[in-house]
């Protein structure tokens, strides 16, 4: 449902020297929310796409199924939220025809950016998915100056320089290489670089309140995805090749993806709501490392000496970039 990127899309809160000081407990526990929240996504649709007892290979029928579960769940806690403070966080839920017409062009971006990323999931090892990710720090800095003029510092663009030598040394160093994840990672790239822009751009329309957004994007994501899920093709093929389609531990399954990738909405919003933009950037990319580290070893990925220098410089350079850039922020 969502993406390891995402954390930069949402507002970060301004700090100050009257700024509360939280426990270290309530730090702790909302660094530790998002890290399960974003492994979670990540295993738990893999293991639902191609690596598991259920492997169910539909990966434009996964993201609507998702889409539909965090839909249930936006309504769900924006009705709770009337009654009990602890759901507060999540407004009721709104629908606003003028407003979705405007906002309809960041869901396009939305749909192709999660279908992708999905596919790309399905077709390569969980250690070369980062890999292929991190290509959206280059297309950020092409697309905001190409669409922004928004120019990008020296340090930045030698940051990115290192992420696209990890990309290519990781590449050509994949032992279980596939042309199909590569563009489909790719691509996945370029639209999570598109949705960062049109998230900027269309905030405004709903008082840059993110859940709001949430609402509004994933209602129209359903609508513009249901068709193209039933036009593939991939409908037909599920009742004719799927046998475990009326298993409950398959739906349980599939729920529970739809549950961590809204989860990871909520979990990037307390990390940054209790931690800094400097340790929510620095914890995203530890994550990704330990990412890494965790599918070697559940499943147990191939790793060459070639694949691993990409991924490490991959890494490295998306490290310093966060840095970089929390720097510049700063001294703005």
């Amino acid at each position: 449902m969502s993406t390891d990127k995402d954390d930069k899309y949402l507002p970060t809160p301004a700090v100050h020297a009257g700024a509360p000081r939280h426990p270290l407990s309530l730090i702790i526990s909302a660094i530790a929310f998002y890290w399960v929240a974003s492994l979670s996504v990540v295993f738990l649709n893999k293991t639902i796409l191609s690596g598991s007892e259920f492997k169910f290979p539909y990966p434009l029928f996964v993201t609507l199924y998702q889409l539909i579960v965090a839909l249930v769940l936006l309504v769900v806690c924006g009705q709770l939220g009337k009654r009990n403070r602890t759901f507060s966080i999540i407004p009721p839920f709104e629908f606003d025809l003028e407003i979705a017409r405007k906002i309809a062009p960041l869901s396009v971006v939305y749909v192709l950016m999660l279908t992708l990323n999905n596919l790309c999931l399905q077709l390569v090892e969980v250690t070369f998915y980062q890999v292929a990710r991190s290509l959206s720090i280059f297309f950020n800095i092409l697309l905001t100056y190409t669409m922004l003029r928004q120019k990008t510092s020296p340090a930045a663009m030698m940051a990115c320089a290192v992420v696209v030598l990890g990309f290519f040394v990781g590449s050509y160093g994949e032992s279980n290489f596939s042309w199909a994840g590569l563009w489909a990672g790719v691509g996945s790239s370029v639209f999570v670089a598109l949705y960062g822009i049109y998230v900027k751009k269309t905030l405004a329309l709903i008082d840059n309140n993110q859940w709001r957004l949430l609402h509004y994007n994933t209602a129209i994501s359903i609508v513009l995805l249901t068709p193209i899920v039933l036009f593939s093709g991939e409908v037909g093929e599920i009742n004719r090749e799927v046998y475990f389609l009326w298993d409950l531990g398959f739906w349980f399954l599939m729920t529970l993806t739809g549950v961590a990738g809204f989860l990871i909405n909520t979990a990037m919003f307390l990390q940054i709501k209790y931690t800094t933009a400097l340790t929510n950037t620095i914890s995203g990319t530890a994550k990704s490392c330990v990412q890494t580290l965790l599918a070697m070893v559940f499943y147990q990925n191939p790793i060459t000496a070639m694949n691993g220098f990409g991924i490490f410089l991959s890494l490295l350079g998306s490290g310093i970039y966060s840095w970089v850039r929390y720097a510049e922020m700063q001294r703005r």
